[in-house]
């Protein structure tokens, strides 16, 4: 969302997101204000997280309005959001041929796009939907369904918005995310009355902490050293995995060749902090998959 939608649902010394929460049983987290863009967390039982958004929606509409109260223009603009979704999922939610976007779109009246590219620096990407209030909150719904029957594959690297030097990706739109719901379901039961939001971020240290750096374009190198025996794990069939770290990352890559008598080999990561730390993190997953520990950063 943009700073103007986001100070509408915050309300007036946080009056107005307070009354959310408590109204909905949610947990909602709005991302730093120092983006143009801010990100919208909804976290707890599916139930709470849909009475949240249903008034998050309400406020949109409301806003719309009061816009159009004072405005020239003939035809009242839809409620358009943005979803961030694991793109893992999106394949579930396009459907084989795109038949489950169409069904979603004709049972719902809402219109639906799914970004073709990720989001920077990611593995999310951005779901549009437009519409009116009632179609948007179930497009939602479905979207979840499909969310929690298909959870994501592998890794999510989420979307951060960079700060307000970069230019703005979405014009005039608003960006929420129903972050890893299918994965809160999964882990943690609905009884306990919350989906344990925190206890995936927590265990994510390490993705939390790439985001903290300095991406300045300012290129320096790291020096890491793998053992022989797990090298292959980050190499991957004819270079795939390490092609693939290089290309998610933005960071060059360099493994040594083999030294006699050595049982580790030497690899060289250069870029900028950003990119080398979301290397690092990257290769580290890899080794933590191949070990079945947690891996050190």
């Amino acid at each position: 969302m943009h700073g103007k939608e986001v100070g509408s649902i915050i309300g007036k010394k946080g009056e107005s997101v307070k009354k959310m929460r408590e109204e909905s049983g949610a947990r909602i987290n709005i991302s730093e204000g120092n983006c143009p863009e801010r990100i919208i967390t909804l976290a707890g039982p599916t139930n709470a997280i849909f009475k949240a958004f249903a008034m998050i929606i309400d406020k949109l509409e409301e806003d719309i309005s009061s816009s159009m109260t004072n405005s020239t223009a003939a035809s009242r603009p839809p409620v358009t959001l943005r979803l961030v979704v694991p793109a893992s999922q999106c394949g579930s939610l396009i459907g084989k041929g795109g038949c489950k976007i169409k069904e979603i779109r004709e049972s719902t009246g809402a219109q639906v796009q799914v970004a073709g590219d990720m989001l920077p620096n990611s593995t999310e990407r951005a779901i549009t939907i437009a519409g009116i209030p009632q179609s948007i909150i179930e497009c939602v719904k479905q979207i979840c369904v499909v969310m929690l029957e298909s959870p994501p594959k592998g890794v999510t690297i989420p979307y951060r918005p960079k700060p307000s030097s970069s230019p703005v990706i979405f014009a005039g739109g608003q960006l929420t995310k129903l972050h890893q719901l299918a994965m809160q379901q999964s882990h943690f039961p609905m009884s306990h009355g919350n989906t344990g939001f925190s206890g995936i971020e927590s265990s994510s240290p390490e993705v939390k902490g790439y985001w903290g750096l300095d991406a300045s374009a300012q290129t320096t190198s790291h020096e890491l050293t793998i053992p022989n025996d797990l090298i292959g794990c980050i190499i991957g069939r004819q270079g795939a995995k390490i092609n693939e770290i290089r290309q998610m990352s933005g960071a060059q890559i360099k493994i040594a060749n083999p030294v006699e008598g050595s049982t580790d080999r030497q690899v060289t990561i250069t870029g900028s902090a950003a990119s080398i730390s979301l290397a690092q993190y990257l290769i580290n997953v890899r080794l933590s998959s191949e070990t079945g520990g947690m891996g050190s950063s």
